[in-house]
């Protein structure tokens, strides 16, 4: 624990990221709560269906934005039965993180140079982070550290903005500042994959792909407004995750904003 508090301070002394503002200043709105909880739920299922079980399990989770604004993810990945590590690359973010769950354990810490040794963990869970970077090397970079820390055999959540999504591409082709002008990213959007590129980084980075999917069908600037004319009602998050049943037809890919993949890295011959 003095380890941890240490890092913190340290970190703490550092000039201030985006992502410190980003939490800092986190809007308190019905779009945006509506929109945290149709996250959470839907990548709370994504869990509950691709990794049933995971007790004794030993978790690192990239980021700790989740949890930091919403609920996040820690709720189901303890349900399953995981000890969870959570890094994030902003202090606010971790600091935040840590508020809403005391007991987790968090560090600051940077997914492309993560401090620890080769095959610490049994999961990684990575939710929207890889798409935060601004070169490819930076995901593949990431991508060869994640394989570092997970053990033979051990597994690999990852999901990313879906860049095969028209909606997507549509907004990667807009100007960053004209997006948070409009109230549309609070933060920066960087890389994007469509499944079958996001396949081929993992398998250049040592993971055998097992399967890939897509998540939240259901158009975030649709539910953007219906929120803000009804309010976060807990039939309007009913209605956003029917589109979920996209995920069963062959447009998936075209419909869902993130693209979602498990993978594992190979046992030693």
């Amino acid at each position: 624990m003095a380890g941890r508090v240490q890092s913190l301070r340290v970190a703490a002394e550092q000039p201030r990221s985006d992502w410190d503002r980003t939490v800092d200043e986190w809007p308190v709105s019905a779009p945006i709560s509506v929109l945290r909880a149709y996250s959470d739920a839907v990548n709370s299922a994504l869990i509950r269906r691709w990794l049933p079980s995971l007790v004794g399990a030993r978790v690192l989770k990239t980021d700790l934005f989740d949890e930091a604004v919403a609920g996040g993810l820690v709720p189901e990945l303890r349900a399953a039965g995981a000890s969870i590590l959570g890094v994030d690359v902003s202090v606010a973010t971790v600091a935040a993180a840590r508020a809403r769950y005391p007991d987790l354990a968090v560090e600051v810490g940077d997914v492309r140079r993560l401090r620890f040794p080769d095959e610490t963990f049994d999961l990684v869970v990575s939710n929207s982070t890889l798409d935060h970077f601004g070169s490819p090397a930076e995901l593949e970079g990431a991508l060869d550290e994640l394989h570092r820390v997970v053990r033979c055999g051990g597994t690999l959540l990852v999901t990313l903005d879906n860049g095969a999504n028209p909606v997507v591409a549509l907004r990667n082709a807009l100007p960053e500042r004209v997006l948070r002008r409009l109230g549309l990213t609070h933060y920066f959007l960087g890389e994007t994959c469509g499944p079958r590129r996001l396949a081929t980084l993992l398998r250049a980075a040592g993971f055998d792909v097992e399967r890939t999917s897509a998540l939240m069908h259901f158009p975030r600037i649709v539910a953007r407004l219906l929120a803000a004319l009804v309010g976060p009602r807990p039939r309007l998050l009913r209605l956003l995750l029917a589109a979920e049943r996209l995920e069963q037809t062959p447009l998936r890919y075209a419909t869902g904003q993130f693209v979602a993949a498990k993978a594992v890295k190979p046992m030693q011959p």
